[in-house]
């Protein structure tokens, strides 16, 4: 039966959830080996498999896995201190809202603007720095400006991403596959909707003679 066949959606669908459970794991086994340290470097790397698999480009995830670990060790440390950074400081300012007696609404909206701001600085600059080479500096910089030139999509993104999160955090069962599956979940939700972003640019820029980004697959 086609169904049950390699190119049947059966198939594909399981090999699918195998892709992203092993991608799960490595992203784990990548972060825990830095006891957190190194978040950066396994999301750079996990991403780097990601945006293949957006694209129905399969391979080998866990040799995949640690060759781009390695490579990107450089870029990927610093990116995720920042995005831990990041995140304690909109946790730190909700945290004081919620302890501080009489704590003004402006401490509120500040923690939702800085998380905004911090969001749209980082939630490319991941796929970015796995997909092109460039500095930290225009990395993170580059997440911003794409956040901004397609604001509604990065929204719809955010929101996606928001839903997963609870979803995942819904009761004990949910928890569990969330623990199984949730990081490469989300890093593959992401790359869903980063690489069409992504190849849009790469037109763009080819048309106008533009050499803004270097494509790390090309390299190679």
């Amino acid at each position: 039966m086609k169904m049950f066949s390699i190119d049947g959606p059966i198939y594909k669908f399981m090999s699918a959830l195998t892709n992203m459970f092993l991608l799960n794991i490595c992203w784990l086994v990548g972060t825990i080996i830095g006891l957190g340290t190194t978040i950066g470097v396994s999301t750079v790397a996990a991403f780097d498999i990601g945006l293949k698999l957006a694209e129905n480009k399969e391979g080998y995830v866990v040799k995949q896995f640690i060759q781009a670990y390695k490579k990107n060790l450089k870029q990927g440390f610093p990116l995720g201190l920042i995005a831990l950074v990041a995140s304690y400081t909109v946790y730190l300012d909700f945290e004081i809202f919620n302890k501080v007696p009489n704590a003004t609404i402006f401490l509120l909206m500040w923690g939702f603007l800085s998380g905004a701001i911090f969001f749209s600085c980082l939630v490319y600059a991941f796929p970015l720095s796995a997909r092109y080479t460039n500095s930290l500096r225009n990395t993170i910089k580059n997440s911003f400006r794409i956040s901004i030139r397609y604001f509604g999509r990065t929204v719809l993104l955010a929101l996606v991403i928001a839903i997963l999160v609870l979803s995942f955090m819904w009761n004990w069962t949910l928890i569990l596959i969330g623990i199984l599956i949730g990081p490469a979940a989300i890093i593959l939700t992401v790359s869903m909707f980063a690489m069409p972003i992504f190849r849009r640019i790469e037109r763009q820029n080819t048309e106008d003679g533009l050499e803004t980004y270097s494509d790390r697959d090309e390299e190679q």
